[in-house]
C-alpha cells in the first residue's frame, strides 16, 4: 500500500456531493516551495493535489474553506484520460483517509477509520509538554 501525507492550504472551498447513494468531499489543496534556481533566483513552486474524501461523516466540511491549512493523508488514485486535443493526459486524486485541520482553533480531526477527535497536541496522550508535543 502507498501512503500519502500533504500539508498545505485549500485552494478554494470544499464541496459535498453524493454519487451513487454515496457522500463524497472535493477539494484541492496546495503546497508552495521555495527555492533558487541556476542563477540564485528566488523562485515559487506550488503544487496542487486534488482530494476526494468518501464518507459519511461531513461534519468538518463546512471548516474547509478556501486557504485553511490541513494536514491530509490517504492513498493516490491515477487516472489516464484523453485530453480535447486528443492527446493522453494523467490525473492524481489523493483518496482522503483522514483531514486535520491546521493552524489553530483547535477543531480537531475527522478520519474515516476514527471519527471525530481532538488535536494530537490536545489529546494529553504523549507526556510531553510544551513545544515537544507539537507533531512535527
Amino acid at each position: 500500500m502507498i501512503k500519502l501525507q500533504v500539508i498545505g492550504n485549500l485552494g478554494k472551498d470544499c464541496t459535498t456531493n453524493n454519487v451513487n447513494g454515496r457522500t463524497v468531499m472535493n477539494f484541492s489543496v496546495a503546497h508552495t516551495e521555495k527555492y533558487r534556481d541556476a542563477s540564485g533566483q528566488s523562485k515559487d513552486r506550488t503544487i496542487w493535489v486534488e482530494c476526494a474524501y468518501w464518507t459519511e461523516k461531513t461534519g468538518i466540511a463546512p471548516y474547509l474553506k478556501k486557504g485553511t491549512q490541513v494536514f491530509v493523508e490517504g492513498q493516490p488514485d491515477i487516472r489516464t484520460y484523453t485530453k480535447g486535443d486528443g492527446t493522453p493526459g494523467t490525473s492524481l486524486t489523493l483518496r482522503v483517509a483522514s483531514v486535520q485541520l491546521l493552524g489553530g482553533g483547535g477543531r480537531g480531526e475527522e478520519s474515516t477509520d476514527t471519527g471525530s477527535a481532538p488535536p494530537p497536541a490536545a489529546s494529553g496522550g504523549s507526556g510531553l509538554s510544551g513545544e515537544e508535543d507539537m507533531p512535527f
